[in-house]
């Protein structure tokens, strides 16, 4: 874990390039999932996303898989820019981890660690114990099979979610995301104008499929729609269950759409 110690303390202070995800494949590798809520509008969010793409890039955790993803709240957006991928749902999501970790108030930017830990990473050596504790959990493993993409207009994205069931009895709900594998801004006022930002696993929908009962495996096949303009060259697909709440990632997964 000493390396992501370092690369923390390195990223915080200077803010670095964007990196294309690890493709992590070993069966014993745990995957974590890291959500990031963030706003263009906000000028302490870039040194964080730039932690976000290094920790894709880099893959730091010895024994983990970790799955980012750059979730866009909308509750900068009145402050002079509007995050052109910002959520009213995001926030929703955001606020939900607000009530279940017990956080006063919503804010950017916050790191939250397989749905039951917030971290700072100001203080590395907590971030690191938060990291230790989610490598250690069991997980439940999920695939994402059979991913194909119609070339229409919009491009649609295909494929299948199927889980085990888990040993320890527990039950989720278990989601998709359609995540931009990159995508950037020139910002023209509020916090950060006149800065150009650059964002990875930017969350462009996250849609509820379904629900892991108890003692039981899922399947499920999964239909995506992308929004105008989106290159389907440049999305990632995230799958996890997770428990109501929103409350703890039982397991987690990703994968990119094959080349065209």
């Amino acid at each position: 874990m000493k390396l992501l110690v370092a690369l923390i303390g390195a990223t915080w202070a200077v803010v670095g390039g964007y990196g294309h995800a690890t493709d992590v494949r070993d069966a014993a590798t745990s995957p974590v999932l890291v959500e990031l809520f963030t706003s263009e509008g906000c000028s302490s969010c870039p040194p964080a996303d730039a932690l976000l793409e290094k920790i894709d890039a880099s893959q730091p955790v010895h024994g983990a898989q970790l799955i980012v993803l750059s979730e866009h709240v909308d509750y900068w957006n009145h402050d002079g820019w509007k995050d052109p991928y910002s959520s009213s749902l995001l926030t929703e999501r955001q606020t939900g981890y607000c009530r279940t970790l017990g956080v006063d108030d919503p804010y950017t930017p916050q790191f939250i660690v397989d749905g039951s830990a917030e971290v700072r990473f100001n203080n590395p050596q907590r971030a690191d114990q938060v990291f230790q504790k989610a490598v250690a959990a069991p997980k439940i493993p999920v695939k994402i099979e059979s991913v194909t993409v119609e070339p229409k207009t919009p491009a649609v994205v295909r494929g299948r979610i199927e889980t085990g069931g888990d040993s320890e009895g527990r039950a989720g709900d278990v989601y998709v995301a359609v995540a931009l594998d990159h995508a950037e801004s020139q910002v023209l006022h509020g916090e950060n104008s006149g800065r150009h930002l650059t964002h990875v696993a930017v969350i462009e929908q996250l849609s509820k499929i379904g629900k892991l009962d108890k003692g039981k495996s899922f399947e499920k096949d999964f239909q995506v729609k992308l929004k105008p303009g989106v290159d389907p060259a440049n999305i990632r697909i995230v799958a996890f269950v997770q428990e109501p709440g929103p409350g703890q990632v039982l397991g987690a997964a990703l994968q990119k759409p094959p080349a065209r």
